[in-house]
């Protein structure tokens, strides 16, 4: 199986010893996974089979059955990312939903492994991985779209398409490409929404009236004279 590079590879290096066995380990456990689900179990099994002992394999998945799910998401972003090449004369609006559709095809080419991993998230206990990774995916996906903020912008885009991301990945995963492409169709309309709503607007003028106002009170200007 080929799959995209490792994200955190440097381009033109080879991967050290623990980077070519993770990858090892999650091709071991895509495969096992629909049989075994996304547990402890899995993890095991799929380090024993590349000749790891249970005090490698805490070495190298200290966090277990959580960072084999981390490795599969990176291991999607790194394929969709692959599979888009450069964005080109595309607009935005055309750059998202291609972004948002390479991903979601990403993760369906291991879908039984992917499906049991999206169960094993959904967990109460696997919120914050969850969040973590959707976040990851989302800004990848942004770079990727030629988005350079820096400021509150940054953020507000990829919280935002974190939102649209997590339940367009699940109805992929369990309704089909056809309803989770209509799903993703109608929610970057609300994106483009919000973009034209904040065009223009100063996010930064709470925190500089803030500002001056706590200036006042420190060094008294503005107070009335006797």
């Amino acid at each position: 199986m080929t799959d995209a590079p490792h994200l955190s590879n440097t381009p033109g290096t080879k991967p050290d010893w623990a980077d070519r066995m993770e990858q090892a380990v999650l091709d071991a456990a895509v495969r096992l996974a629909p049989t075994l689900g996304w547990n402890s179990r899995l993890v095991r099994a799929a380090c024993a089979e590349n000749g790891l002992s249970e005090g490698d394999e805490d070495l190298l998945l200290p966090n277990g059955a959580r960072d084999l799910a981390a490795l599969l998401s990176r291991r999607h972003d790194a394929r969709a990312l692959e599979a888009l090449g450069e964005p080109g004369a595309m607009k935005i609006r055309a750059r998202i939903a291609a972004a948002l559709s390479a991903r979601m095809e990403a993760g369906a080419a291991d879908l039984e492994a992917t499906k049991r991993c999206a169960g094993f998230l959904a967990l109460p206990t696997n919120t914050d991985l969850s969040l973590s990774l959707a976040w990851e995916s989302a800004d990848h996906l942004w770079r990727w779209a030629g988005d350079t903020a820096t400021d509150w912008n940054h953020y507000s885009k990829r919280v935002i398409l974190s939102g649209i991301l997590i339940p367009a990945l699940t109805l992929r995963w369990f309704e089909g490409r056809d309803r989770a492409e209509a799903f993703v169709a109608a929610r970057i309309e609300n994106v483009m929404a919000f973009e034209k709503w904040k065009a223009g607007k100063d996010f930064e003028a709470p925190v500089r009236r803030a500002t001056e106002m706590l200036s006042r009170l420190r060094y008294g200007r503005d107070r009335p004279q006797p």
